[in-house]
């Protein structure tokens, strides 16, 4: 019970991964906000009307746990700060944001509109912005009052932000602003005793059938399985990772590792003047940084390479 009075919000947390984070919270005591508009893979609203936050509720409720369902979205700014503003009256206190909530719309960058980009941004980059922003407006006063925090937000990135995916283009620039928010969040928030990180998940969802993520049930438990990272954002949420903030966990199957983005490669070309760069040296400059050969044989020769 490494969650026990501990408050959560999971955006997203009716179905796939956010399902299984909600679960899984609860079972180390967390009472949790279950948040989930019901909406489509692609953003589009249910025409059945489904509430799948209410069954996430209902299963949490019925082995003994603490939790709540809220059905706004996260595009909402206003939507996003009466969300802290419930979790807060309803369960007492906030102490953890899992910003999970996200949808798809992948095209060719040739095919893409304006409104799909705008959409998938929308969910992910300002609904996580969002839900970030109100919870650290709380968590900032708690600690102005005199109070303490151990707070934590949790965020969700993904291999398309960090390393590309073709027809992904709004959901890999999504991602890696998501990746980027964690990093400021981070910075910023410290001084409040407030820690943010990022997973990046691998698993079988809705969101990647599309793509032909295995989701064939090999048995009691499969490396796709979307509950895999759950574990991670339960210790993430605990009290026991205060240590740890601007993060990027990449888990894949009953393996995590530390993720680095943009690092800077050992190696590098300084211009031959000792002051500024001349673009016509770095036409061989910037293959040598590369590794690969300088064109030519006057080019090697022009560089000490025969």
């Amino acid at each position: 019970m490494m969650l026990q009075g501990r408050v959560a919000i999971v955006t997203g947390g009716g179905r796939g991964i956010g399902r299984e984070h909600c679960l899984e919270l609860a079972r180390h005591g967390a009472a949790v906000v279950v948040n989930d508009p019901g909406v489509g893979v692609h953003g589009e609203g249910s025409e059945s009307g489904e509430r799948p936050a209410d069954d996430v509720v209902a299963e949490i409720t019925a082995a003994g746990g603490e939790a709540l369902a809220d059905y706004s979205s996260v595009t909402s700014w206003d939507d996003c700060a009466a969300l802290v503003q419930r979790a807060v009256a309803e369960l007492g206190r906030l102490d953890v944001v899992v910003n999970n909530a996200g949808i798809l719309r992948d095209r060719m960058i040739t095919s893409m509109s304006e409104d799909d980009f705008d959409a998938v941004l929308a969910v992910h980059v300002k609904g996580t912005f969002s839900m970030t922003k109100h919870a650290c407006n709380h968590w900032r006063a708690v600690a102005k009052a005199g109070g303490e925090n151990c707070a934590r937000v949790i965020n969700t990135t993904s291999g398309a932000g960090m390393y590309g995916n073709i027809g992904q283009a709004a959901y890999g620039a999504a991602k890696a602003a998501i990746a980027n928010l964690t990093l400021v969040t981070a910075l910023e928030m410290g001084r409040y005793d407030v820690t943010a990180n990022a997973i990046s998940p691998v698993a079988a969802t809705r969101m990647t059938a599309t793509a032909g993520a295995d989701a064939t049930d090999h048995g009691e438990w499969h490396p796709m399985d979307p509950g895999n990272s759950s574990p991670v954002v339960a210790y993430l949420a605990s009290e026991q990772s205060s240590w740890l903030t601007g993060q990027v966990l990449r888990v894949e199957g009953n393996v995590v590792r530390r993720a680095h983005t943009w690092d800077l490669e050992p190696g590098e070309y300084v211009a031959t003047s000792g002051t500024r760069l001349d673009a016509a040296e770095l036409v061989d400059g910037i293959r040598r940084l590369y590794g690969a050969m300088p064109r030519g044989l006057d080019a090697a020769k022009s560089l000490g390479l025969t």
